[in-house]
């Protein structure tokens, strides 16, 4: 029997929704809603829809819909809780889009409120889905790298602009969350420096004022077409914007985080069960807001690993040199996963980087046996599409009511703690922040 859905939000990210829950054989789209009806006259042509399929500008229009079981949401990072709990309420399993809730003790809530109604809490991390990570993944289990030195991601693109919440917010999270599966690991120390390029006085290109979110509609949300989240895994999903390009510079040395120091700033533990989180922890008022400089555009990310690992992540959503690229550094290898090279999106670079034969090799080599390469591997991959994975777990998770261990509520909780925590230490300049345990 087939499950029925409905999809809030018809932008970017929801036209790949709809289409992929078109096309599923346990799904039916019953409803998209979006308070644009541009999006939705769109939809309604791009997929051919009957009239069977209702398009509403309101949530609410759909929120008793006979044979509804379970709702997508696709919409402005700011309207998740709202949305995601009122689904739930309503007795709704949930597939929403990154990020679940914009603090911790939101998230928690959410997460609490799924398990009291026994409904499904689904945190749509794409990438965590991609072939490439989950053959990256083995690779790094295998220890194939050797030691784990030090990893780097790139995250950048020319637009959209994000109006309810920063790059740090908006990118990061794909970043950290690939980090963490490989790592079998999650930061115990954090850094984040910003910059502000466009002040509000200044107009983007689609007329709006920078600083400022869109004209609001009535309703619960709005999601006009150009400003719903670009596809996550764009090569697999709808064509984006042909002027964005893939080169960007690497990132720049010297943002390693410094050791601890005694003084040193320290987040408090993840909340337990139903306790509620201290007023002490991360403030829910997140990003850096102030009226004269907005939200950040460029955000330099350092995370430091129980283990020592270090990973640092350059995000930017005003750059023409559109990247999407992450990379681990080992004592025998290097892995390069590079979403922009369709063609070789995951390579290994095998031999060691010690400028000797095996990784505890002794002594002086000349120069031409420093050889840091000694042979890239193009790793083969499955071609299937992400998000069709996304949505083929989701709807399994549904049939079964049982959670999902890799986009749970509570797996995207400690991602929002430790966005919590980036945000802290930008607002701080820069500085560090321990996450507890």
């Amino acid at each position: 029997m087939k499950i029925g859905i409905a999809v809030l939000g018809a932008g970017r990210w929801g036209v790949n929704l709809i289409r992929n829950f078109l096309e599923h054989p346990n799904s039916e789209v019953l409803a998209i809603v979006d308070q644009n009806p541009d999006s939705l006259a769109a939809v309604k042509k791009l997929f051919n829809l009957n009239e069977n399929v209702i398009l509403a500008s309101d949530w609410v229009q759909v929120q008793e819909l006979p044979g509804l079981e379970a709702v997508a949401i696709a919409t402005p990072a700011s309207t998740h809780y709202t949305l995601t709990a009122a689904a739930l309420n309503s007795g709704y399993h949930v597939l929403v889009e990154k990020p679940l809730a914009l603090n911790s003790g939101e998230a928690l809530e959410l997460c609490q409120l799924a398990e009291k109604q026994q409904r499904q809490l689904f945190v749509d991390h794409t990438y965590l889905f991609h072939p490439g990570v989950d053959r990256g993944q083995a690779i790094i289990q295998q220890h194939q790298l050797g030691n784990l030195r030090y990893g780097y991601a790139q995250r950048t693109h020319l637009e959209p602009v994000r109006h309810d919440v920063d790059a740090l917010w908006d990118l990061a999270v794909h970043d950290i969350a690939i980090f963490n599966t490989w790592l079998a690991q999650t930061p115990i120390q954090v850094r984040a420096m910003g910059t502000v390029f466009q002040k509000e006085t200044l107009p983007s290109p689609r007329g709006e004022v920078r600083g400022q979110p869109p004209p609001a509609a009535p309703g619960l949300f709005h999601s006009p077409k150009n400003e719903d989240f670009v596809g996550v895994v764009d090569g697999a999903c709808l064509p984006l914007p042909t002027d964005e390009k893939s080169l960007i510079p690497d990132i720049g040395a010297g943002m390693g985080a410094p050791p601890l120091q005694e003084n040193e700033t320290a987040l408090p533990a993840a909340p337990q069960g139903g306790q509620e989180e201290e007023k002490s922890s991360v403030s829910p008022t997140i990003f850096p807001q102030n009226s004269l400089e907005g939200l950040a555009d460029l955000v330099w990310v350092t995370l430091t690993y129980p283990d020592g690992f270090q990973a640092f992540i350059h995000l930017c959503w005003l750059n023409p040199d559109k990247q999407r690229r992450l990379t681990v550094v080992g004592s025998l290898g290097t892995l390069i996963f590079d979403e922009m090279s369709p063609e070789t999106p995951l390579i290994l670079h095998r031999g060691n980087s010690d400028g000797g034969g095996d990784e505890n090799s002794l002594g002086r080599v000349s120069a031409a046996e420093q050889t840091i390469i000694k042979n890239r591997e193009i790793l083969s991959l499955e071609p299937v599409e992400p998000l069709r994975q996304v949505c083929d777990r989701f709807l399994h998770c549904v049939q079964t009511n049982t959670p999902c261990p890799t986009s749970s509520g509570s797996q995207s909780v400690q991602l929002i703690r430790i966005l919590s925590a980036l945000s802290q230490s930008l607002e701080l300049d820069g500085q560090p922040l321990t996450i507890s345990p």
